[in-house]
């Protein structure tokens, strides 16, 4: 259509110039001026018909979609479904794209994206990493075999797996805290093993979570007032916290109306599925153990820890684990111990333990924590309390005293991710004065959140400055603000959210006017370790290589999100692997949020259409020329059999 403009438009200018005589025969002459008009008006009018071309193009190209085209979009469901899923249309409504017809790709990685078949219901509550069968193979020391201990290449399963029959959504938060549905998590022998401590007891079909725990049968409500008697728990100073050994999370579920978030761990062991239930109430949790390797958490992440009868042996390899829990602790934080030993005068028939073994046992927590330069601050009723210095000025000079352990030397403290637990102190950076904190002070919760973090304020991470801790909290504002018009945020659909590239934890932040908690995870290969910084905006998350599975039970997130995953992934490992992993740790019904290239997106959507997840790709909030593109995402309801090992259809 162009060229036969151009024709026309050449001849008529041929056409001009013949034109162009006096009524004598002699050419007429045209001045500079007259060439220069000519010249201007040639390319404003081949503009102009380029331009009127692609309008014409476009709107004869873009097809009208009819009622029926959506109608059968909406009613898609996944076979076997409950009826709401079946029923309701889909929550991506708003400006999709369809970029099926334009984008061909080799699909290697996926093997043709055959639709994925359930896995056999005994993998109902499958943890890849801490399968207990594999387990066995490692060795006992230091409990070694309840560590991550990941499928090999030709263990791995490219299945889905099963909701157990009968699975229903989980109780909104914040009734959740109290109640779970039986049908989800069918075990009871905590409810008998633990009936006297009131962890846990089943109610016809449901559980009910009184509160209550090992050292604090009156229940955790009122545990923590008896902690907050002796350090200040209200005044905002402590935010983050760390339950080792935790059991259903009962302490941290009542932390968060103080508005502290505990990260609560414990292995997975003879206790069936406590942290399970943990996350099913809507409580953080992961999988994990105090063993021979560092836990998953940045130094300086916590304000709090707490042990309640955790049976963690903290006098034993020369104080390996105090030394731990002092390196991933605030400076000023605090230590909190009740159970054994503590107040073993009066509870030592109880435990079925001596005199003098329960002695001995306290008299090397002391000694330890003397040795790290921890100050007891009280010892009352049935609790300890310890306090870690806030910097360490006098702990260099007492060296002289406690030879042992000595201070780290060259050692990046945060480095997490597999690495091998030291019998050092991991120094604190250094101040010029004996008042002032190491790393620096942090504000008071909720202004902490939006707060330049120390880290970030020193110059201690490359390339991350103020105006980018600004701009990226700038961005997430706007991005949630999209995310409201994809997806359910204010009907209290979500509790237990995951961010599995977390950057600054502007996503977490920007979240944070929601009832949700945020798990931030770190990829430890990322170009930034960032992890520091999102414990010092008062937030919780773990260093985590997504190559591998989640150290987590299946159906225990409500929405995943993920920025730029895939494109960290592509080239390391085999991205339908890290797809049915999200489809494990998600809830039937739950949402998956990812932003990828387009590119990126379309082979991802490929596999994920064979997972039973309804998705659609839509724009960048920005506009449609930003080459990254939104895909949401729902995994549709659908349960095991229950006596077949197959699932519903």
């Amino acid at each position: 259509m162009l060229f036969v403009y151009l024709k026309i438009y050449s001849e008529h200018k041929t056409k001009g110039k013949k034109m162009a005589k006096d009524y004598n025969g002699s050419p007429k002459h045209h001045g500079p001026l007259d060439a220069k008009r000519n010249r201007i008006t040639w390319i404003l009018g081949v503009s102009g018909l380029c331009i009127l071309s692609y309008i014409m193009g476009s709107w004869k190209s873009t097809p009208t979609p009819t009622t029926g085209q959506y109608d059968t979009v909406a009613k898609v469901g996944c076979e076997g479904g409950s009826s709401s899923s079946a029923s309701k249309a889909s929550p991506f409504s708003s400006s999709n794209l369809d970029f099926e017809s334009h984008h061909q790709l080799d699909l290697n990685s996926s093997s043709g994206v055959q639709e994925f078949p359930p896995c056999d219901m005994k993998y109902s509550e499958y943890t890849p990493c801490q399968d207990q069968t594999r387990g066995r193979r490692y060795d006992r020391n230091m409990l070694k075999y309840r560590e991550r201990h990941c499928p090999a290449k030709d263990e791995l399963m490219y299945c889905l797996i099963p909701a157990p029959p009968n699975y229903k959504p989980p109780f909104r938060w914040p009734q959740s805290r109290d109640y779970a549905w039986y049908d989800n998590i069918p075990h009871k022998e905590l409810s008998i093993e633990k009936a006297i401590q009131n962890w846990i007891q089943v109610e016809g079909d449901r559980f009910r979570f009184p509160g209550g725990g090992t050292m604090f049968p009156r229940g955790a409500d009122a545990y923590i007032d008896e902690i907050n008697e002796l350090i200040p728990l209200k005044s905002g100073h402590i935010r983050t916290a760390i339950d080792t050994g935790c059991g259903v999370a009962s302490w941290g579920a009542y932390l968060l109306k103080r508005d502290i978030i505990a990260m609560s761990f414990a292995p997975r062991d003879t206790h069936e599925a406590q942290v399970q239930f943990a996350l099913e109430r809507g409580v953080p949790a992961m999988i994990g153990i105090m063993g021979s390797q560092r836990l998953p958490y940045p130094a300086r992440a916590f304000d709090m820890a707490h042990c309640s009868r955790c049976l963690i042996p903290w006098g034993k390899y020369d104080g390996l684990y105090l030394i731990e829990v002092d390196r991933i602790l605030r400076p000023g934080g605090y230590w909190v111990l009740s159970g054994p030993p503590i107040r073993w005068q009066k509870h030592w028939k109880g435990w079925e333990r001596t005199q003098e073994d329960l002695k001995r046992e306290q008299d090397e927590i002391e000694r330890v924590a003397a040795s790290i330069c921890w100050k007891k601050l009280i010892e009352k009723d049935d609790l300890a309390i310890w306090q870690k210095p806030i910097n360490h000025n006098e702990c260099v000079k007492s060296r002289k005293v406690f030879k042992t352990p000595h201070i780290c030397q060259g050692d990046n403290p945060d480095i997490a991710w597999y690495k091998e637990l030291e019998k050092c102190i991991t120094p604190l950076p250094e101040v010029t004065r004996s008042d002032k904190v190491s790393g620096g002070e942090l504000e008071k919760w909720p202004k902490r959140a939006f707060t330049l973090p120390p880290r970030i304020s020193s110059g201690s991470i490359p390339g991350i400055n103020a105006e980018k801790f600004r701009s990226d909290n700038d961005m997430w504002r706007d991005r949630i603000a999209r995310y409201r018009r994809l997806a359910p945020l204010t009907q209290g659909k979500y509790r237990n959210v995951m961010d599995m590239n977390a950057y600054l934890g502007g996503f977490a932040a920007a979240m944070s006017k929601y009832p949700v908690w945020v798990m931030n995870v770190v990829p430890p290969n990322s170009d930034h370790d960032t992890l520091g910084v999102i414990y010092e905006r008062g937030f919780i998350g773990t260093y985590h290589d997504w190559c591998e599975a989640f150290s987590t039970y299946p159906r225990t997130y409500d929405m995943i999100h993920a920025s730029g995953v895939f494109s960290i992934y592509q080239d390391r490992c085999n991205i339908t692997l890290i797809l049915l992993e999200m489809d494990r740790i998600l809830r039937p019904e739950g949402t998956v949020i990812l932003r990828e290239g387009v590119e990126l997106l379309v082979k991802i959507k490929s596999i994920t259409d064979a997972m039973r997840w309804k998705s659609s790709i839509t724009d960048h909030e920005s506009g449609p020329f930003n080459p990254e593109k939104i895909l949401v995402a729902e995994k549709t309801y659908w349960t095991g059999e229950a006596n077949e090992n197959q699932s519903q259809n």
